[in-house]
């Protein structure tokens, strides 16, 4: 249960950013260190500020100098110090040591606690508008195993004196969160944004860990993110653990597949390995410098409603279980996809396509958002050398194979769209198997929820024996 304190009545009135810090200073039994690194002591000073902060605070430190920074926390083999991997020794470190300096025998009841973060302001040039990372290290009861709650953060505020005001805020919500919100993650997931304009401050990973988060899943959570607008995509690996997706795409060439993937088909997965032969024969692009996206949107999460989380979860075990890294987005158009890759990379991209999707990207009323329309979209899209690989599609009642050459689009775009194929930014997939072309996700899924049989050999059979093993996309009145 969370830290109850006499007379929280007082504080639930207007929980402002002063309140949560004194709700936090007036707990006698919540004791801990901060650490704060590259955006000054921004956090602990609303402790300081709100009073009562000699029960709350063993230590405060800011270790700007990398060497002294080396010397406390060890060395970066990598010579980085804005990393979850420094973060994760601050708080270890912090913790360890107030267990060590702190008698337990003195303060039985004490719930001890570390608070860090590593971050980079925006420069002075205003070419890099700065990131960082948050966490902390908490107990909810005298003794308990250490839980942690680990943040990535990116500023969007163009000056640094706002963007370390913005972090000590969302700082003090983290702690306050930590304590009195723990047992309702999501809420206080929500409440990291308390006083603060989601425009000023991006949380793109967030992780939960430790005893008091065992039946949190961190997909859920980071799914949460991009519903409630905190981040434009999140991403996670094959082992299903939100990862920075700075990390999985800085410097690299990026080949990206959008779908329901509900559930991934044997088609998907031919979409995906014949485009991946056709871009690694490309100009400076090598496979151990190669990444693969399967993304879904959330306005194809959201196709049927409400998001369906039990829905969500398989489509992502699924992709995850057959070795692939899964981006949950909110970009509706492609060419925002492609501008988001760009923060990460210069390198080569390609998207793959099948052909009715590719026919949407033609369709105007998509871009009249835009001062300068289709053009405008188009420019944003194919501007770095990026490449279209097609996967044919076949008509079921004439058998016809619809590709580059003999697809329609509507009669103003056919210019736009032969420029583009004249320049080679289209490309087909030739190499398919046509025993395939006739296996569509709906159909597969609806037969599943039917409860009927032969959907089986349209997938992979990994695929099949965990939506088998794990009763997936059933019915739920079937299973009731």
């Amino acid at each position: 249960m969370p830290v109850t304190l006499e007379g929280d009545k007082d504080f639930a009135r207007e929980l402002s950013v002063k309140n949560k810090a004194l709700r936090i200073n007036f707990n006698e039994n919540i004791y801990g260190t901060f650490a704060e690194i590259g955006a000054g002591q921004e956090t602990v000073r609303n402790f300081f500020r709100a009073g009562g902060a000699s029960g709350t605070i063993a230590k405060t430190m800011s270790a700007y100098d990398k060497d002294f920074s080396d010397a406390i926390y060890g060395l970066e083999p990598q010579g980085r110090y804005v990393t979850e991997a420094r973060l994760e020794a601050m708080l270890k470190y912090e913790t360890d040591l107030i267990e060590e300096r702190i008698s337990r025998e003195k303060h039985p009841n004490k719930l001890f606690f570390s608070y860090a973060n590593t971050v980079a302001t925006i420069d002075f040039a205003k070419k890099y508008k700065g990131h960082g990372w948050l966490g902390i290290r908490f107990q909810a009861k005298p003794k308990q195993e250490y839980s942690e709650i680990i943040i990535h953060v990116q500023f969007h505020e163009t000056n640094a004196a706002l963007q370390q005001i913005t972090l000590g805020v969302m700082g003090v919500n983290l702690i306050y969160g930590a304590f009195y919100q723990h047992d309702k993650p999501r809420e206080l997931l929500k409440s990291l944004y308390d006083h603060i304009n989601t425009d000023k401050i991006e949380i793109d990973t967030i992780n939960f860990r430790g005893p008091l988060f065992e039946e949190v899943d961190n997909r859920l959570m980071s799914l949460q993110l991009v519903k409630n607008e905190m981040t434009q995509a999140v991403m996670f690996a094959p082992d299903g653990n939100m990862v920075l997706p700075a990390s999985i795409l800085y410097k690299k060439n990026i080949l990206t597949l959008r779908g329901s993937f509900r559930p991934v088909t044997k088609v998907n997965m031919s979409m995906y390995e014949k485009s991946l032969e056709l871009f690694i024969k490309e100009k400076k692009v090598e496979m151990e410098n190669t990444v693969v996206i399967f993304e879904i949107t959330l306005s194809n999460l959201k196709s049927e409603g409400e998001i369906d989380e039990r829905d969500f979860m398989a489509r992502a075990d699924l992709l995850c279980s057959l070795g692939q890294t899964v981006m949950i987005s909110n970009f509706q158009e492609y060419y925002k996809v492609v501008e988001y890759f760009s923060q990460h990379t210069k390198e080569r991209m390609g998207l793959t396509m099948g052909v009715n999707t590719f026919i949407d990207i033609f369709d105007e009323k998509y871009y009249r958002h835009l001062s300068g329309g289709i053009l405008e979209a188009f420019g944003k899209l194919f501007f770095r050398d990026l490449k279209i690989y097609l996967y044919p599609l076949k008509n079921k009642e004439t058998g016809e194979i619809t590709n580059s050459d003999n697809l329609k689009v509507h009669p103003r775009m056919k210019e736009l769209y032969k420029f583009f194929k004249d320049n080679g930014r289209v490309v087909d997939i030739t190499n398919y198997d046509p025993g395939i072309l006739d296996i569509y996700s709906r159909e597969v899924y609806q037969m599943i929820a039917d409860g009927e049989d032969g959907w089986e050999e349209m997938l992979p059979k990994a695929a099949t024996a965990m939506i088998k093993e794990n009763n997936m996309f059933r019915k739920i009145s079937e299973e009731q």
